[in-house]
């Protein structure tokens, strides 16, 4: 039994439910979501390219939006707090300098990925590009997961469905749990692997304070105001 859900329940889906599952599951977290898939497979519950379509199309889903809130970040004060979450201009830097290097970083760490996708959005990556890489990081990560789950499931045999998925979701958790219990101990608040220290204000802004006020007429001017 894997958190309530017997293999042969898995097995027994209907085909468009456990694509939905798959889907949606990373809106709620991206590892947890590959590693439901990989277990499914591990599980013979649906052939393999089914539920990597799957779980690809939801990673991509899931990481498309996060774009447009660095972008709209630019524009609006409501949007403006996703731009001030630490981490976010860090990411930034990284993203003009080495775009792929740290895309690919950012899907194999979990806490970075949100800062990184919004400064994506932020500095204005091109977005074509943003989504072709988002897929193959995404493609890239479910195969090395699938290829695990299944190298030590021919080689643990059956009992692999239960410990397997077990194991990985508790690393991932514990991870999480870390990450956590180390940002309240130095009050740092959001929870994000990326150095707080090298934090500062985005180019072209006037400050995290009040709107950035780029207007729609003209998307790659300087901020005209601030505070």
């Amino acid at each position: 039994m894997f958190f309530g859900i017997e293999a042969s329940d898995v097995t027994h889906m209907s085909a468009w439910l456990l694509f939905g599952l798959l889907f949606l599951s990373p809106f709620l977290q991206e590892d947890f979501g590959v590693i439901l898939a990989a277990a499914a497979s591990l599980a013979g519950a649906a052939p393999a390219p089914f539920l990597i379509g799957a779980i690809l199309t939801g990673l991509v889903a899931s990481d498309a939006w996060k774009y447009w809130m660095g972008r709209l970040a630019r524009r609006y004060d409501w949007a403006h707090r996703f731009a001030e979450k630490p981490g976010v201009s860090v990411a930034g830097d990284l993203i003009r300098r080495e775009f792929l290097q740290t895309m690919l970083t950012a899907r194999f760490v979990p806490g970075t990925r949100i800062p990184t996708y919004i400064a994506a959005g932020f500095f204005k990556a091109d977005y074509l590009k943003y989504i072709l890489t988002l897929m193959f990081t995404a493609s890239l990560y479910i195969a090395v997961v699938f290829t695990l789950f299944h190298s030590v499931g021919a080689v643990a045999g059956e009992e692999a469905i239960v410990w397997l998925p077990a194991i990985a979701i508790g690393i991932l958790v514990s991870y999480i749990i870390f990450r956590w219990l180390n940002h309240r101990r130095k009050n740092e608040g959001v929870m994000t692997p990326l150095s707080k220290e090298l934090d500062h204000p985005m180019p072209d802004m006037p400050g995290f304070e009040g709107n950035p006020l780029e207007t729609d007429d003209d998307d790659d001017t300087a901020a005209k105001g601030g505070g």
